[in-house]
């Protein structure tokens, strides 16, 4: 009987995450001679997904460690020679791949509008194009979810968010949207791995199957209150929330951290259970809900006693869009004579502009966005009061942009705090900012 195929990741290069067309694309331009080309690529949105207002950049600094492995190793080569997928000349050309072209982006936890060049990668032709589906996977996910993100916690005001949509999502992708999430903003997250390998704080307590597993709800409270102090958070909707809320203060004392809320109304319920809280002294303990929330939920709640949000399928999910819609075009090559050329799509519903393209947010005295200002093949005058937004990421091969997390995520903030209040409601309408050419 012949065994089911199981799926062995074996080897720590991002070589293959990749669409085969990517390398055939490669094998007939090596075969033509023009590979070596110097060509402009460009990532970019020609809408804002869901009628949003704009989005958010996530993923830049993924995308850069995913640039730097992206080698082909033994591993890699024997499938491709295996299947037949690329000939000789093209794995030959394979194994000696490096990146030594150059990156620039929108700085992560970037505000974007449609058109916005959010990543220019100029290289020849062959050392681009095969980075195509990888900067799109890694930026389409990451920046669905930081859009997200950023919805949630604008409609939060100073209530913390946390994430915790690790059991809704692929297991690698819930680390990815850990981090999306607190570039935009979150407090903290579920997934244990998001915290190891990004340092985005971590919190957890328990769920309901640790209250059944007990005899009594008194039984579980006063186990996990012995294990974990006086200051956690007891989940008290497994049975009658009226009830555990009385027992938890009781178990705990006056010191009970918080409670939290997973089901039902949670408008009236809160309002209730604050009211019981003082009532039994515990005017410190804090109410945590959760339930399937997302941006429209946190906003109905803004009058609730509630003091954090627990967010989980909703966000990973991109609350309803769960891509950004970016592609990768090419916009410029060199000719024959080594000259740089524009080139642009112009099929019906997916035109793309070419040119090597420069971009500014221009913002009126008040630093308030007015729009996106966009320059091809030049830079955008500035009338002073504009700010740039491509910043160097990869150069000549090295990475030059890495930074820390909470650069992105204060770089988020002060973008998001620039733009008109129009962008801020979570009805659906047009871009906050128009999106404007200057062409020379």
């Amino acid at each position: 009987m012949a065994r089911p195929h199981t799926l062995v990741i074996v080897s720590a290069t991002t070589a293959l995450l990749t669409d085969q067309y990517e390398l055939t694309m490669l094998q007939a331009a090596l075969a033509r001679g023009t590979a070596t080309r110097r060509s402009v690529f460009e990532v970019f949105a020609r809408r804002l997904p869901g009628g949003r207002r704009y989005g958010v950049v996530g993923g830049t600094g993924r995308l850069l460690d995913a640039i730097e492995t992206f080698r082909f190793d033994d591993d890699a080569l024997d499938f491709l020679r295996r299947g037949g997928i690329v000939d000789g000349p093209t794995l030959e050309w394979l194994a000696g791949y490096r990146f030594t072209g150059d990156v620039w982006g929108y700085g992560e936890g970037e505000a974007y509008f449609p058109n916005s060049p959010l990543l220019i990668v100029e290289a020849s032709f062959a050392e681009a194009v095969v980075l195509e589906t990888l900067a799109l996977s890694v930026l389409n996910f990451d920046s669905a979810i930081a859009t997200a993100a950023s919805r949630m916690t604008t409609a939060a005001g100073d209530r913390p968010c946390i994430e915790m949509g690790s059991r809704r999502t692929h297991e690698r992708a819930a680390v990815a949207a850990a981090r999306a999430a607190y570039i935009a903003g979150f407090s903290t997250t579920s997934n244990l791995e998001a915290g190891r390998g990004y340092g985005v704080p971590t919190a957890g307590t328990s769920a309901h199957s640790f209250t059944l597993l007990h005899d009594t709800e008194r039984d579980a409270f006063t186990a996990q209150v012995d294990s974990l102090g006086k200051g956690t958070t007891l989940l008290v909707d497994t049975y009658d929330v009226e009830e555990a809320v009385r027992l938890g203060v009781e178990v705990a004392g006056p010191e009970l951290g918080a409670v939290r809320l997973d089901s039902g109304d949670l408008l009236p319920q809160a309002k209730e259970v604050r009211a019981l809280l003082d009532s039994l002294g515990a005017r410190d303990a804090r109410i945590v809900v959760t339930s399937d929330l997302d941006e429209h939920a946190i906003a109905a709640l803004a009058a609730a006693p509630v003091d954090a949000y627990g967010v989980g399928t909703q966000l990973v999910t991109g609350a309803g869009s769960p891509t950004a819609g970016m592609v990768y075009k090419l916009v410029a090559r060199a000719d024959d004579d080594g000259a740089m050329v524009s080139v642009e799509k112009k099929s019906a519903g997916k035109v793309s502009h070419g040119g090597r393209k420069y971009a500014l947010r221009r913002r009126n005295a008040r630093g308030v966005a007015e729009a996106e200002v966009i320059g091809v093949g030049h830079e955008p005058v500035d009338d002073g009061d504009d700010r740039p937004l491509l910043v160097p990421l990869v150069r000549d091969g090295e990475t030059v942009g890495r930074e820390p997390l909470a650069a992105a995520r204060e770089r988020h903030e002060r973008a998001r705090s620039e733009l008109p209040r129009i962008a801020l409601k979570l009805s659906r309408g047009e871009p906050a900012i128009p999106t404007r050419w200057e062409d020379r």
